[in-house]
Parts: C-alpha cells; sequence; structure tokens
C-alpha cells in the first residue's frame, strides 16, 4: 500500500506541475475592446507582425471648412482625444510593449503617423528596445489642401517599420519589392492616393472612418515583410484594411476593436475580400532565400532542350546547351554556365545565370526567368 501511495503522491505532484497550455490565437476574428487588454490575453511571442494605426492625437484647433463653406470632416472623434502629451505617452508605450512582447524574436512592427504623433511613437519605440530598419515617407497623391492658406499642404504621412531588437532576422521580401517596382530597388519614399472612390466606406453617404488606409499600402508591407500563414495583428483594426488585405494574401490576422460601426463595417468588407488562389501567392525570391537549382535540372524537366542556344546580351557569345547542362561554345571551349561565361570574357568570375540569355517572348531574357518560373512551379 504504501508503495501505491507513493505512486499516487507522484502522479498529482506531476498533474500539478504540468504547465498549462497556452492559449488558441483568435485567428481571423475581431476582437473587441481595449488593445492593450487584448493584447494582454495573447501568448508570448506568439504572431509574425503588428501593424498599428494608433490615435493621432491631432489637436485641431477649431473646426475646419473649405473656401466655399463646406464643412470638412476631420478626425474629431473621442478615441483621437487626450488630455495631455503624458497621457498620449504613455498610453503609447503601453501599447507598444505588449506588442513587443507578442512578437516572435523574427517579427516586425509598423506604425503609421503624421507629424502630430509619430515623432513621440519614434521615441518610444527605441526605448522600449526595438531596432528602427526603415521610416518610410506615404507621398499622398491627392492630399486634402490647406485650406486656411497658413502652413504648407499636409501631403504624406510616416511609417516606422522596427525588429524586435538589433540583430533580428527579419523577414523581408527583398526580390518580390524589387519586381514590384519593375526590377529597380524599392525606395523609402511611397506614392499612393489617399482612400476614395469605391474603397472608402460610407454609410448614408458618410464615411465610416475618418482615417480608412487605402488597401495599396497594406498590400506592400505584407508583401514585403510576410509570408503566407504569418500572423499579423492589428491593434486599432478600424474598419479592418490590415484584415482584408491579409485574407487576399493568405496571410493570418487577428483585428482588435473596441468601436461598434468599425467593427460591423469591417466583418462586412472582409467577408466580401476574395483570396487570391495559391498559385498567385508564390511570389519571386532573393538568391539568399530560393532554393538551390542546379542548371542542369532546367535541362532534365525541359525548360530547355539539348541543342538550344545561349548567347549573352550582346549576342558577342553564343553556345549550345548539352545534355549533362553543361555549355559548348562554337570555338569548342565546353564548361559550366558560370565556367564557361568567365573563360570567354577572360574573367576570373562570371554569374551565369543572369550573363547567358534565351529567346523567350520574342525577346532577349536571361536564364534566370527559367530558373525563376522553375521555382514558382515546384515551390510549395
Amino acid at each position: 500500500m504504501a508503495v501505491i501511495d507513493k505512486l499516487r503522491q507522484v502522479q498529482v505532484a506531476t498533474r500539478v506541475a504540468a504547465p498549462m497550455a497556452a492559449p488558441a490565437l483568435p485567428l481571423d476574428t475581431i476582437v473587441r475592446g481595449d488593445c492593450i487588454a487584448a493584447m494582454r490575453a495573447l501568448p508570448d511571442k506568439s504572431v509574425d507582425m503588428v501593424f498599428a494605426d494608433p490615435p493621432y492625437n491631432l489637436q485641431l484647433g477649431g473646426e475646419l471648412f473649405r473656401p466655399d463653406g463646406s464643412h470638412v470632416d476631420a478626425v474629431t472623434d473621442d478615441w483621437d482625444k487626450f488630455d495631455t502629451f503624458a497621457a498620449y505617452d504613455a498610453f503609447t508605450r503601453a501599447w507598444l510593449a505588449e506588442a513587443r512582447r507578442i512578437l516572435k524574436d523574427d517579427g516586425t512592427i509598423w506604425v503609421i503617423g503624421s507629424y502630430h504623433n509619430i515623432f513621440r511613437v519614434g521615441a518610444a519605440v527605441q526605448d522600449l528596445g526595438y531596432w528602427i530598419l526603415n521610416d518610410i515617407v506615404w507621398r499622398k497623391a491627392n492630399p486634402m489642401p490647406n485650406f486656411r492658406g497658413t502652413r504648407f499642404t499636409n501631403a504624406h504621412e510616416t511609417l516606422i517599420w522596427a525588429a524586435k531588437g538589433e540583430g533580428a532576422k527579419y523577414t523581408f521580401n527583398y526580390r518580390s519589392m524589387k519586381t514590384l517596382n519593375d526590377e529597380l530597388q524599392m525606395r523609402s519614399d511611397w506614392e499612393f492616393p489617399i482612400c476614395g472612390g469605391g474603397e472608402r466606406l460610407k454609410k448614408d453617404g458618410v464615411k465610416v472612418h475618418p482615417t480608412q488606409k487605402p488597401e495599396a499600402l497594406l498590400y506592400r508591407i505584407l508583401l514585403a515583410c510576410t509570408k503566407p500563414g504569418d500572423v499579423v495583428v492589428d491593434p486599432f483594426f478600424g474598419t479592418g484594411t490590415t484584415g482584408a488585405v491579409a485574407k487576399r494574401l493568405g496571410r493570418r490576422w487577428i483585428g482588435i476593436e473596441r468601436e461598434g460601426d468599425y467593427i460591423a463595417a469591417a466583418e462586412e468588407r472582409i467577408a466580401a475580400a476574395l483570396p487570391l488562389d495559391e498559385s498567385a501567392l508564390a511570389t519571386m525570391q532573393s538568391p539568399r532565400q530560393q532554393p538551390k537549382v542546379a542548371f542542369g535540372i532546367l535541362v532534365e524537366n525541359g525548360y530547355l532542350h539539348p541543342g538550344a542556344t545561349l548567347t549573352d546580351a550582346k549576342r558577342r557569345f553564343r553556345v549550345t546547351v548539352r545534355a549533362d547542362g553543361s555549355l559548348v561554345s562554337d570555338c569548342g571551349a565546353a564548361g559550366s554556365i558560370h565556367k564557361l561565361g568567365a573563360t570567354l570574357q577572360g574573367a576570373p568570375a562570371c554569374n551565369g545565370w543572369t550573363f547567358w540569355h534565351h529567346d523567350g517572348a520574342g525577346k532577349l531574357q536571361p536564364i534566370d526567368t527559367l530558373r525563376q518560373t522553375y521555382l514558382l512551379a515546384t515551390q510549395p
């Protein structure tokens, strides 16, 4: 009996000591309530990105009217009002601290703001241990004029992109951004129109949300810094721009919002958003990210056939593809795409993927385009 009692004591102790399972993430859901309390309910290091469009604390001086006397819809809602800068700073540090806690070590945060608040937010970001990667200027193609004529037209907003800490191995889909920008490096000044037309949500002719962001802005951010299946949290969800774009791009999302009208509009909007076909979500990858592909694999899989002719971009050199993936020149020199390219140029090295070209779609294209096509067709 003593042995049995001892076993029972061990079993009870084991049950007591067993760690509690982490709460499940409320994926693809709008959590109604205060953003700080809602983030506190999420597990540590559980999300891949936080996108935040916090109150700007605009400090507007009176109502604003156009020259024709019509009223300008500005942000006059209670959620944007703070009694003092100190109160705003305390709120900012509280939600930023929770955001950092729930971010995975390789996660990043994006915060958007205007001159009213972004510098205060930036200081808090750095004080809390984040590592700023870029500030992005969103230049508005169609900004609201300065009707009073007392200042420059405010034609931009600023986004801060930060990693969880210095040295973090964050996601940045550099190749996708370059492809999106016609093969030029994507710069830190982005031009989009403010949200309008059919995208602008209205109820009875009135804007549902005064600062609804354009979907194109979120599209670029999510495409740049997340992968399909990643979890994005938006603690100031508003009318659901982040959720709608995340759904289209195959990302998971969690929205936090306390205003009932915004939640209703966001739910309707996201329900109508159509996700892209899985094959369309595959994107170009940088050389460091993409799987290694030997040139011979393209030959094996019929992307180039033995006997096909390759040239350099200026058609100075002409070579033939052989069955084993090697190349042979008209003068009889042979080697790999890299070695033969270097030999013919008298150079110490050569990137054969970009040096050799094939005739495709009626024009010369680098054979790297065939490699990218192969990757898009075969990657999971």
